[in-house]
């Protein structure tokens, strides 16, 4: 009876281990590791405090941008103030939605020089989703805060007949930028994997986005236009999206489905990105050789 009961307790214990969690226990196990990394970061409040202080003041420029933009001039490429600021609202959302859930992944070349690499590949969750659950990054909130701030003021000057489908794809097109901006940092963590001192060039990468992204691109000579297009794919986190909405997209120099399938496109480079960082991973070497 004994052996019986331990036997059926043994396949018990691993048709549990072998059984893959399903959509809502891994959500949940996301939930409470992003809730202990954000409680570890209140537990020092002074530290606490600057992390959001420091968002504010990062995009301090983007606020001074918006002041000068509606005080200075009345648009920017044939864009109305609004237009211009929805583009830049948009880029600082989507951003620091790619902060809190994706960024730790442009930090991976410090993670490999730390060695904490190595214990993410012996443990029973996916590298990827470890490296982002590895640390919540509170600065998130104070761009979250500067960008909601240049959205209000976007709204007060957009000449816009709102409809709940022009809602909806504002949400679609912050999302799409975040996975945009999610997948351009993936695939050059690749690098990371088997080169150290990357960091310079996810910086520079960060640097880019936040100058161009916040622009409609038709100001730009056509090779650097398409160049933010193609090569860096700077115009489908905002510029694409907000043409969108507010119909310029004449101004685009694209078919109407391709801007429009901006969003869509960011769901699709940001899965592919993630398909080659995963295949990649052979090319990993530990520090410790």
């Amino acid at each position: 009876m004994t052996t019986t009961m331990d036997a059926g307790r043994a396949h018990e214990i691993r048709t549990g281990l072998d059984r893959k969690p399903g959509l809502r226990e891994q959500a949940a196990l996301y939930y409470r590791i992003s809730r202990l990394n954000l409680k570890a970061q209140t537990a020092y409040h002074g530290e606490f405090v600057l992390g959001l202080l420091f968002g504010l003041v990062w995009q301090g420029s983007m606020v001074l941008f918006a002041g000068v933009l509606l005080l200075r001039f009345p648009g920017l490429g044939g864009w109305k103030q609004g237009d211009v600021l929805l583009i830049a609202s948009m880029r600082l959302v989507s951003h620091s939605l790619y902060v809190a859930c994706f960024s730790n992944i442009a930090m991976l070349s410090m993670t490999v020089q730390e060695g904490r690499m190595d214990g993410f590949l012996l443990r029973p969750m996916p590298v990827y989703r470890q490296v982002l659950l590895s640390r919540f990054q509170v600065n998130s909130f104070g761009d979250l805060l500067a960008g909601a701030g240049i959205f209000v003021l976007a709204l007060f000057r957009l000449d816009l007949g709102w409809t709940p489908l022009k809602a909806v794809y504002v949400v679609c097109g912050i999302l799409g930028g975040t996975l945009v901006e999610a997948g351009v940092q993936t695939l050059l963590a690749i690098g990371a994997l088997r080169f150290t001192g990357l960091f310079t060039w996810t910086s520079w990468v960060d640097q880019t986005i936040s100058t161009f992204g916040n622009y409609p691109l038709n100001v730009l000579p056509s090779p650097a236009k398409d160049a933010l297009t193609f090569v860096f794919p700077v115009a489908f986190i905002a510029y694409l999206p907000a043409a969108i909405v507010t119909g310029h997209t004449a101004t685009t120099g694209l078919p109407l489905w391709l801007t429009a399938a901006a969003p869509l496109l960011g769901l699709g480079f940001f899965l592919l990105a993630k398909t080659i960082w995963y295949r990649s991973l052979r090319l990993y070497q530990s520090v410790g050789g």
